[in-house]
C-alpha cells in the first residue's frame, strides 16, 4: 500500500531552524566541537520558582484534564499581565491558553482563513507564518521590508497589499529574525492603513520581555485602541521565562474569534499541559528579576557580537532592537570563491560554515531574506568569542 499525503503538503517547507540545530546537534553527539547560532531559545534554566510551582502542582495530582482554554486562574493571572503591562482589558472568554504561542497562532490562522483568503506577512518574517497560512488554505502575501530602514513596515506598502481578500495582517515586534521594534509611529500609520479595510491584526509579541531600547514595549493595539476589537495578541512564555519546552501561550482577543479557535483546539489537542499552567501563574505573578537578570546579559552579548561580526570583512551587522538574533548581511561574501566553487547564497554561507567550520546559523531566504544569516546570541560569551573566530577564518579563506 502506498501512502498518498495531503496535497495541502505540498507547499509546506520542513522549519530550516529545527533541522539546521538537529542537524548541529547530531554533529555535536559525534563529538564535534559545533558552536550552534541557530537555536531560538534561551541557554538560562527556567526560573527556580516557576519549577517549583510544577513541582507542587505535580505533587498535589494536579495531572488530570483541565478545560480546553485553560484554568480560570491562568485566564485571571494572564488578564492581569496584559491590564498591568499593557494596559489592555480582556475578559475571561477573550482568552485562550494554548500548547505555546505557535499553537496559538495555528489556531488563529484555522478558525479565521477559508480557502484563498490573505494574510499579509513582512519580510523577513518568522519562517512558519507563511506555511500556517497555507495550511490553514489561506495565501501568504509578502510585503518586504528595507534594512536601510531598520526593517520596520512601510504603512504605504500595506496599503498596496491590500486587497478584498485580506483576512489578517501579521505584526512581530520585537521581530524575529532582525530583532527590529516597530515603533509607534509606524504602528499608528499601519493602523491607518487598514482601519478603513475589514481585516484582523495580528500581533505576535513573544519578545515583548527582550527588549534593549529605552522606549516601554508597546503593540498596535496600544497605539490604535479603537481597532483593539479587531486586534489579536498572542504571547507565551517560552522565550521571556526561558520556559521553551514547556510549550504554553496564549491569544487575546475578540470573543468570536478565541470561541473559534477553541472549538479548533477542542478537537486537536484539548487543554494545554495541566501542570505546566500553575508554573504559568507562577511565572507573570511571581518575582520578574530572573527575566530582568536574563535580559541585562542578552543585552551584553549583543553587544559582543554585533561588534565582532562586524571587524568581518564583508559582514555587516546592524544592532538588534530586541529578541536575540543578530540578522547578519554576509551580501559581501557572495559571489566569492571557496575552495575553487563560488559562494552563490546565503544557504551555501551557512552550510560552509556548519560542515567546515563547525558554526552553525539559519541561512536568510527561509525568512524572506536573501543575502543575510541569522545568528542567535542566547549562547554563552566564550561560544560567541568562539564561533565569531571561526566566521572570520572562513571570511579569509574566500577569494
Amino acid at each position: 500500500m502506498s501512502i498518498k499525503l495531503a496535497n495541502r503538503l505540498a507547499s509546506v517547507r520542513p522549519s530550516p531552524t529545527l533541522t539546521l540545530n538537529a542537524k548541529a546537534r547530531a554533529l555535536a553527539a559525534q563529538g564535534a566541537d559545533v558552536v550552534s547560532f541557530a537555536a531560538g531559545e534561551p541557554d538560562f534554566d527556567t526560573p527556580a520558582h516557576i519549577k517549583d510551582a510544577a513541582k507542587v502542582a505535580l505533587d498535589e495530582g494536579f495531572t488530570k484534564y483541565t478545560p480546553t482554554g485553560g484554568i480560570p486562574e491562568l485566564k485571571a493571572a494572564i488578564i492581569e499581565k496584559l491590564r498591568h503591562d499593557n494596559r489592555l482589558e480582556y475578559a475571561p472568554a477573550q482568552i485562550l491558553a494554548a500548547v505555546g504561542a505557535k499553537h496559538a497562532l495555528f489556531n488563529i490562522f484555522q478558525a479565521l482563513l477559508s480557502p484563498g483568503d490573505e494574510v499579509i506577512v513582512f519580510a523577513p518574517y518568522w519562517v512558519s507564518y507563511p506555511d500556517m497560512v497555507r495550511l490553514a488554505d489561506g495565501v501568504p502575501v509578502v510585503v518586504q521590508t528595507d534594512p536601510k530602514a531598520g526593517w520596520v513596515p512601510n504603512p504605504d506598502d500595506v496599503r498596496r497589499a491590500l486587497t478584498p481578500r485580506t483576512r489578517a495582517v501579521v505584526l512581530n515586534s520585537p521581530s524575529n529574525p532582525s530583532g527590529a521594534v516597530i515603533p509607534a509611529k509606524a504602528l499608528e500609520g499601519i493602523a491607518e492603513a487598514v482601519r478603513d479595510h475589514d481585516c484582523l491584526l495580528v500581533s505576535d509579541d513573544i519578545y515583548e520581555r527582550l527588549l534593549y531600547v529605552p522606549e516601554g514595549f508597546q503593540n498596535i493595539a496600544n497605539v490604535a485602541p479603537d481597532l483593539i476589537g479587531r486586534t489579536v495578541v498572542v504571547n507565551g512564555f517560552s522565550k521571556g521565562f526561558a520556559m521553551t519546552g514547556w510549550r504554553l501561550g496564549y491569544a487575546a482577543g475578540p470573543k468570536e474569534l478565541i470561541a473559534g479557535m477553541q472549538m479548533i483546539q477542542d478537537q486537536q489537542t484539548s487543554n494545554p499541559t495541566s501542570f505546566v499552567q500553575k508554573a504559568a501563574i507562577a511565572a507573570l505573578k511571581g518575582p520578574q528579576e530572573p527575566v530582568e537578570q536574563m535580559v541585562a546579559e542578552f543585552r551584553k552579548r549583543r553587544d559582543m557580537m554585533v561588534a565582532g561580526l562586524n571587524r568581518i570583512d564583508g559582514v555587516s551587522c546592524a544592532t538588534p532592537q530586541g529578541a536575540f538574533y543578530c540578522f547578519v548581511d554576509v551580501t559581501g561574501l557572495i559571489g566569492r570563491g571557496y575552495k575553487g566553487q563560488p559562494v552563490t547564497d546565503s544557504m551555501r554561507v551557512s552550510e560552509i560554515l556548519l560542515e567546515d567550520f563547525l558554526v552553525a546559523a539559519v541561512p536568510g531566504t527561509p525568512f524572506g531574506a536573501e543575502g543575510f544569516i541569522r545568528f542567535s546570541f542566547a549562547t554563552s560569551p566564550a561560544k560567541i568569542e568562539k564561533g565569531i573566530a571561526r566566521i572570520a577564518e572562513f571570511a579569509s579563506q574566500l577569494a
